[in-house]
């Protein structure tokens, strides 16, 4: 990451509390690619980053039964990576109950739901889901990890 000015001393945090509107999710997406931007991830990242986001927040919107109708998110950047806390205070779920979707029975159906949690896991390093009656914490993780192609087009993998 450059050494911009104000960016000698990490972590960083950054805060947003959106309402659960319709495709109000844009706006956490709109932070998230500003803030990945920032920390110099790739494309490729930023929109892993997004696309995680998006999920997250659509299954609160969906799940939660917030009597608040609020979503709280937290960008959490270090120099090694960027945490993004998605939190809500709705009824919660028995992470353990979550089935993972069959692609067989995923194809040829008209409902192509139940791919949420699947996503977030495959777009992210890391995933924590803590689940109670008082609300659901789901924290994810990307690491700062930059990918290239040398001479023979292998794959290498960097950190900064």
């Amino acid at each position: 990451m450059i050494n911009r000015p104000g960016t000698a001393e990490f972590p960083h945090e950054i805060s947003l509390t959106i309402p659960i509107v319709p495709n109000i999710e844009v706006a956490a997406t709109q932070t998230a690619e500003a803030v990945a931007g920032f920390m110099e991830f790739d494309r490729e990242q930023i929109d892993e980053v997004k696309h995680a986001l998006i999920e997250a927040c659509i299954n609160a919107f969906e799940h939660s039964n917030s009597n608040e109708n609020k979503v709280y998110i937290r960008f959490i950047m270090k120099h090694e990576d960027l945490t993004v806390i998605i939190q809500d205070f709705g009824q919660g779920f028995d992470v353990e109950s979550v089935e993972k979707p069959n692609i067989e029975s995923k194809f040829g159906n008209s409902y192509k739901r139940g791919w949420g949690l699947m996503l977030i896991e495959s777009l992210m390093d890391s995933v924590t889901i803590t689940s109670s009656p008082a609300g659901t914490v789901i924290t994810m993780t990307k690491l700062r990890v930059r990918s290239s192609k040398n001479e023979n087009g292998a794959k290498e993998v960097s950190s900064d």
